[in-house]
């Protein structure tokens, strides 16, 4: 069995290891593939098996490589995967399902507790002496907020966004969610709502939806305008569901107070984004899921999504 990572460095810059994937087969490791069909197909040549976190897998690499009969995705979403394609060639695909529930939870919380409570910006002040000057026992470099009472707005409401909510309602605030289709919650605190109302309602907007077609640039001057004034948006879900000079816009007129983005439309991000210049945007490179324990089970999942394909019982299949 040959196996073939495409993109590894990503999910393991080397401090865990590929010895669970090494058991079941005759390994090649990539780093990095460039988006080049030929060279994915090069790579891929003969294998039984790819692995894909960010690569393409499209119809032309597929009828290229007819040894292949095995994607496994790297990763939850798996929008770079040609499934029709797949389906055509008889080539299995799984995914990763809520693997980093509690990591991105985490992270979304940790992009609002820094625009809120302003940590960075005032370590950084006390580091270059303005604590020791001040005459006074304390002071604040910007405003600070409260997060009691406010509402948390959860745009989707799969794993994450409910990890999300339990913390949220831990902070006592309010918890307002939409889905795609509707989902009872089972917290008593949490509220089903329309988006347009949830936009409405919210003081803090946290994007928790696939990239699909129908939510590709769904944050965009339509949906702004519906929000709070000085509300609060954050995205540690796709880049693209953002329309991105809208936001910046929004920025730059106080129609939100701040944004919290762990991802962009075009990773890694380009020189020209407009949210480089947008003032109260806090951008991280798509990290929300790299905790390092994260890693190790996504890797962990993945192995056993392998083991069991080979076994004729495969688990996580994506349709």
């Amino acid at each position: 069995m040959k196996i073939v990572i495409l993109d590894g460095h990503g999910l393991n810059p080397g401090d865990i290891s590929w010895a669970g994937f090494e058991a079941l087969g005759e390994v090649t490791l990539y780093e990095r593939t460039p988006a080049d069909p030929a060279e994915i197909i090069r790579r891929i040549g003969d294998a039984q098996v790819a692995l894909s976190n960010k690569v393409p897998i499209t119809e032309e690499i597929l009828a290229s490589c007819p040894h292949l009969e095995y994607v496994g995705v790297m990763a939850t979403g798996f929008n770079q995967i040609d499934l029709a394609a797949c389906a055509r060639h008889q080539v299995t695909v799984t995914n990763i399902p809520a693997y980093g529930s509690a990591a991105v939870a985490q992270f979304t919380f940790a992009l609002l507790l820094e625009i809120t409570s302003q940590v960075a910006v005032h370590n950084a002040s006390v580091h270059q002496g303005d604590w020791q000057n001040s005459p006074d026992f304390t002071y604040f470099v910007k405003p600070l907020m409260e997060l009691q009472g406010k509402t948390m707005g959860l745009v989707g409401y799969g794993a994450i966004a409910q990890e999300v909510a339990t913390i949220a309602h831990a902070f006592k605030m309010k918890v307002v969610y939409w889905n795609h289709q509707p989902k009872e919650s089972q917290a008593p605190w949490a509220s089903q709502v329309s988006l347009a109302e949830l936009y409405a309602q919210a003081d803090v907007v946290s994007l928790h939806v696939p990239l699909f077609p129908e939510t590709t640039g769904m944050i965009n001057e339509v949906a702004l305008a519906q929000m709070k004034d000085g509300a609060i948006l954050l995205n540690t879900a796709r880049g693209p569901l953002l329309d991105e000079a809208a936001v910046a816009q929004a920025l730059h007129r106080g129609k939100l107070a701040a944004c919290g983005l762990d991802v962009v439309a075009h990773e890694p991000i380009l020189p020209e984004n407009p949210l480089l210049e947008a003032p109260n945007c806090w951008l991280t490179p798509h990290i929300a899921w790299a905790a390092v324990e994260t890693r190790e089970r996504l890797m962990k999942i993945g192995v056993e999504n392998l083991r069991l394909y080979l076994q004729g019982t495969p688990q996580n299949m994506v349709k």
